[in-house]
């Protein structure tokens, strides 16, 4: 993502900053809180090193299969 796409404006103060911050993390704590049955249910479906680019990891490659 560049920077013109960026979702984040570019000055926050230090405390919107802390705060955007910790919203997001309580947000991502909250979602594997509520569906973390499923969440380790697909990730044991896919084998990490075929499937996964470690550079874009929400983007998967093709299977060689």
């Amino acid at each position: 993502m560049n920077d013109d796409m960026s979702p984040f404006p570019e000055n926050l103060s230090d405390e919107a900053a802390f705060a955007l911050s910790e919203t997001l993390e309580w947000l991502a704590i909250a979602c594997e809180e509520k569906y973390f049955t499923q969440l380790r249910r697909y990730a044991a479906t896919l084998d990490q090193s075929k499937y996964i680019d470690p550079a874009h990891p929400w983007v998967r490659k093709p299977s060689a299969e």
